[in-house]
């Protein structure tokens, strides 16, 4: 084991020892369980900036890159291949998945086909999610972004773009105001389409 692979392993027993159990972070009495947490992410994590938050219960791999004053809710769970931006505000209970159980052998049970390739998820900067979303495996959410909590985000947003629903949809924009379109193209920006 070398230094790095020992920070990390100290780090992760740490968190799921002690931290991940300790308070809320906005608690009233919370005996430092957000700097605490925070302390162990720059432990665990290759790519952490400064002031971040993991709150309560929170499941994360240890490859993730996680921005600098982003913040990840209580209970959500962050899968390997997940890159989150500057700023992130997200709410409680997110799942997010990077791949899935494979199920084109037919004959052979899907609980024993293995898993496909990870798909990343990236997240921009200042984006906020919110509370018991899904995030599916491929998915980009581009800078400004809002997810409205309870959705399922099944293709990319664009940046500065409002989303929400199963499978979510475009609402409005957070440039011009617009009411909902019917189509919107993946990752093309409205400041792109003013140009």
């Amino acid at each position: 084991m070398n230094g790095r692979e020992i920070k990390r392993f100290i780090g992760r027993a740490l968190y799921v020892a002690i931290g991940k159990r300790m308070p809320m972070s906005g608690a009233r009495v919370s005996f430092g369980a957000r700097r605490f947490r925070q302390f162990c992410a720059h432990l665990i994590l290759d790519d952490c900036g400064k002031w971040v938050n993991i709150d309560k219960g929170v499941t994360f791999a240890t490859d993730i890159k996680l921005g600098e004053g982003s913040g990840i809710g209580a209970g959500c769970s962050i899968p390997t291949g997940v890159s989150i931006g500057d700023n992130v505000m997200m709410g409680i209970d997110i799942l997010m998945f990077t791949n899935e159980h494979r199920h084109d052998d037919i004959p052979v049970p899907m609980g024993k086909q293995g898993r496909t390739e990870v798909e990343p998820i990236v997240i921009g900067d200042d984006v906020w999610i919110g509370s018991r979303s899904l995030i599916m495996k491929g998915v980009t959410i581009g800078h400004g972004a809002i997810i409205a909590a309870g959705s399922v985000v099944t293709k990319d947003v664009p940046p500065y773009e409002i989303w929400g629903g199963n499978p979510a949809r475009f609402l409005k924009s957070r440039l011009d105001g617009n009411a909902a379109r019917d189509e919107v193209e993946p990752c093309e920006s409205n400041v792109d389409k003013k140009a």
